[in-house]
């Protein structure tokens, strides 16, 4: 069937789904309340099913182009001993291709470049998303962790969990040459290359809701990390203090369904998870991919909607639920060694593709 389409949030998963219907015949209409494209962010991991959905979009092959192979990582402890490895070449062998480093100003650029002039309606907030249901035959929520569209179907049953851990992340001017993860009692500290003389970090601590360390954020960063192994020190002194995020690290619980009436949820708004498996991105590029085909393919809205809600639902709650039990691993003070005996295990399993 062909259509009009709403999305509320112009990010990755909003960006993604008006792509997918555009190419299926909809008419899309994206409300994003930012007033442009943001200039700066982190670096993401886009895995091969991830990749797969942006070729289905038809932005894959610019993507490989932008981007960069992810190499070999390590996870290390504080004194720079191996814990486990991430092996790229299993990745590739398994899947076909490996991980891609890509940012996120870049994804979100491709994806902007690939719609019709005038799709998106920047600097426009959307307050009662059911109320475009009049105008419009299907309204998608894509507006992330905080979704309002999410608080027009449930209310505050469902409220975001905290999951005890706190983050700091930034990026920059300096190569690694290699990303990787070290864990040490109840924090750990990540460095990914992003592209040509940039590099994302990241660091979680063990810490109750709300923390903020009082001598300030680079202050503490130094005194739970600076004593770690090279380059975690070398990055450190590149920080910069004004170009430091914190945030505690949030979760959204299991929600009944993804859809009510002709509102439907992807992305964060549906299943905001930990970044402990650096899902959360691929996780919306797939769900927009299937919610375009379903709408494209379906006889009416509702079928579409119940059919994207049996496919992706169970996938990304599981998904979910694994992150969450990834990140409480990092929280472990005591028994570091059974730990890193369940983190060895999990690498030698395999991540997921």
């Amino acid at each position: 069937m062909q259509g009009s389409a709403a999305v509320v949030g112009g990010g990755i998963g909003g960006l993604a789904v008006a792509n997918g219907l555009l190419r299926a015949g909809w008419t899309v209409t994206v409300f994003e309340r930012a007033t442009g494209l943001p200039g700066t962010g982190t670096g993401l991991g886009i895995w091969p099913s991830a990749l797969r959905a942006l070729d289905r979009l038809g932005v894959g092959p610019a993507a490989r182009q932008r981007g960069r192979a992810q190499p070999d990582g390590a996870m290390r402890r504080p004194d720079g001993s191996l814990i486990a490895t991430l092996d790229v070449a299993r990745i590739r062998r398994r899947h076909g291709e490996g991980v891609l480093l890509l940012s996120r100003p870049a994804l979100l650029g491709l994806l902007a470049e690939a719609l019709p002039p005038g799709t998106v309606r920047f600097g426009t907030a959307v307050a009662d998303p059911a109320a475009l249901a009049d105008a419009y035959d299907v309204v998608i929520g894509a507006d992330g962790i905080g979704s309002v569209t999410r608080a027009v179907m449930f209310g505050d049953r469902y409220p975001l969990r905290y999951s005890g851990m706190t983050a700091w992340r930034g990026t920059v001017q300096w190569d690694v040459p290699a990303g990787g993860e070290t864990w040490g009692r109840g924090r750990k500290f990540g460095v990914t290359p992003q592209g040509p003389g940039v590099t994302n970090w990241y660091a979680a601590v063990a810490a109750p809701a709300g923390f903020r360390p009082p001598e300030g954020d680079l202050a503490a960063l130094w005194r739970w990390f600076g004593d770690w192994h090279d380059p975690l020190p070398a990055v450190l002194e590149r920080v910069e203090a004004g170009g430091v995020l914190q945030h505690d690290v949030r979760y959204l619980p299991a929600l009944p369904s993804y859809v009510r009436g002709r509102l439907v949820l992807l992305g964060d708004a549906a299943h905001a998870m930990t970044p402990d498996l650096g899902q959360g991105a691929c996780q919306a590029l797939i769900d927009a991919v299937v919610l375009a085909r379903s709408l494209a393919q379906s006889p009416d809205v509702a079928a579409a909607l119940a059919r994207y809600d049996r496919a992706r639902r169970g996938p990304t709650r599981r998904m979910a639920a694994m992150a969450v039990r990834a990140g409480r691993l990092a929280q472990v003070r005591r028994f570091t060694g059974v730990r890193d005996a369940t983190l060895r295990l999990v690498l030698a399993f395999g991540p997921p593709g």
